[in-house]
């Protein structure tokens, strides 16, 4: 399988402190990969690189081939990079169908939008009853059916997940979870970044291990959910 996404010594730095550290990885075209680690290791500052929302200091971030390091966040979201936010980051005074919507703004093939929202609202059928509630009165787990669904909207070829689990209750993870590996499963290629290291790995075909800003291990996800490292550092021993 070929690499869609190819990132060679990645640095980003706040100020004087360096968050990512010369990371180097690959994105392989029709798997999930996900990015684990303790809070504070720069996984999200990865993420916002890639999506074009912080600038790089150094490295190289290839997108089938193409350098799109240096482009604005809409020139990377037309690219086929499409991120879901950290806290959802829903429009909650805006309708579920207006956040939709929203999602397809840098599309040209406007006639194709309408078939794309009822394939969501199929998905996620708890949208499709609150399609005129305003966001913020979603729960949170409807909040984040609604950002991963606006994502959809772009038609991405790269997903970008950051923290989608973060301040749910696990059955609603349970469900965002299953609903990544089917939409995985028809071809959509997924980044995952997340705390929740075992479900993280359980769904990735390949992970990496993320610490203090640099990349410590790599392997599929099956082998790191056993490696004795991962274990007793993130999975309770």
């Amino acid at each position: 399988m070929s690499a869609l996404l190819e990132v060679t010594g990645l640095e980003v730095a706040y100020g004087h402190i360096e968050a990512v550290k010369g990371i180097d990885f690959k994105l392989k075209e029709g798997e999930i990969t996900s990015l684990v680690g303790a809070n504070g290791a720069g996984k999200s500052t990865t993420l916002l690189a890639l999506s074009g929302l912080i600038k790089k200091a150094k490295g190289s971030i290839k997108f089938e081939g193409e350098e799109v390091g240096g482009l604005a966040p809409h020139q990377v979201v037309q690219r086929g990079l499409v991120q879901v936010a950290e806290g959802r980051a829903t429009l909650t005074t805006m309708s579920v169908r207006e956040n939709l919507e929203l999602g397809a703004y840098t599309r040209k093939d406007r006639g194709n939008i309408k078939a794309d929202l009822d394939r969501v609202l199929q998905r996620f059928p708890r949208l499709a009853e609150r399609l005129d509630q305003f966001a913020g009165n979603l729960s949170g787990g409807e909040q984040q059916m609604l950002a991963i669904g606006r994502a959809l909207m772009a038609r991405p070829r790269l997903l970008l997940l950051d923290e989608p689990s973060m301040g749910l209750a696990p059955i609603i993870v349970q469900d965002i979870f299953r609903t990544l590996k089917e939409i995985n499963a028809e071809g959509l290629t997924i980044f995952l970044v997340e705390q929740n290291v075992r479900q993280a790995l359980k769904i990735a075909q390949h992970g990496y291990v993320l610490e203090n800003g640099k990349i410590v291990l790599d392997d599929t996800g099956r082998n790191l959910l056993g490696n004795p490292r991962v274990l007793e550092a993130y999975l309770g021993g």
